[in-house]
């Protein structure tokens, strides 16, 4: 019971330290999960098509998006 006492006023920590552990762990699996990398390569393509972007920056964020799929 002192214990718990004790460790009360830590509970908001140990709170913010679990949700920052869930936040990186989505992060992550959605920086490097390849079905997100393959869209992430369909909507350059759309945005190369469409003329938003040019041919050298098409190539730079494929390259990029590349090294994490492998990396």
């Amino acid at each position: 019971m002192l214990t718990a006492l004790l460790t009360l006023p830590l509970i908001p920590l140990r709170g913010v330290t679990a949700l920052a552990r869930v936040l990186r762990t989505q992060a992550e699996r959605e920086l490097y999960d390849p079905v997100h990398l393959q869209r992430q390569l369909e909507e350059l393509d759309e945005a190369a098509s469409a003329g938003e972007i040019s041919a050298g920056e098409l190539a730079r964020a494929q390259q990029r998006i590349l090294e994490r799929l492998i990396g």
